[in-house]
């Protein structure tokens, strides 16, 4: 009998090289940008002067974001996703989520390749877990689903190295797309095909060259 874990309590992926080396993973190294820092910032202000503890209101629509994405990759799978863990409003609020993808899913059917694959790129020491490559209309796309308020500079970044990580995997990319699925009503399905892929992979690249000099200043 197959036991259920929780996605909720999933622990963290660990890379490592051939030779057993630990790695950082994609979103790792584009922590690097600190892009988002003064907005979450001010954002955090906004909610504490409106009385609202923002760390009790992340953490709650970050469970919905992470059962949103579990429903459906599990549903791609073929699978029924765990629940257990999660309140009635987090699990109704995750499949209001899920509406949004089945209705974009209805035009752009996917066959499925690799789903929540952990990949490690030797040649440039990263690794990362993409959500879903598949086939889409006879060509293979490189999905990758974000829940929130919008699609960021900083997401390109990351799907640039996701499209490399799986080309070096030999799995070759012919599009590469981000879905931003909605977790409440003041959020909304957004999507994009992202083309500008070899600037984020050079972003990237600077961003690992940041990540290890970092570690060699904390020796």
């Amino acid at each position: 009998m197959k036991e259920e874990v929780s996605n909720k309590t999933k622990s963290h992926t660990i890379y490592r090289l051939q030779d057993g080396k630990r790695i950082p993973g994609v979103t790792t190294v584009t922590g690097m940008l600190g892009w988002k820092t003064q907005s979450l910032i001010r954002w955090a202000n906004n909610l504490g002067l409106k009385g609202i503890d923002s760390t009790k209101y992340v953490d709650d629509k970050a469970d919905v974001g992470i059962l949103a994405h579990a429903m459906i990759i599990d549903y791609l799978k073929g699978e029924k996703t765990n629940t257990n863990d999660y309140s009635k409003n987090q699990i109704s609020q995750s499949e209001n989520s899920v509406l949004s993808f089945f209705e974009w899913e209805k035009t752009h059917k996917i066959k499925p390749v690799l789903l929540e694959k952990p990949l490690v790129s030797e040649l440039y020491e990263f690794g990362g877990t993409a959500d879903i490559f598949g086939e889409i209309n006879n060509q293979y796309e490189l999905i990758d689903l974000k829940t929130g308020s919008g699609i960021y500079d900083d997401m390109i970044i990351q799907v640039s190295a996701y499209k490399k990580l799986l080309e070096e995997n030999n799995y070759p990319v012919d599009k590469v797309r981000i879905l931003n699925i909605p977790r409440s009503e003041d959020e909304s399905f957004q999507e994009k095909l992202v083309e500008n892929h070899e600037v984020g992979w050079q972003i990237f690249l600077n961003c690992i060259s940041i990540y290890g000099l970092r570690k060699a200043l904390n020796k």
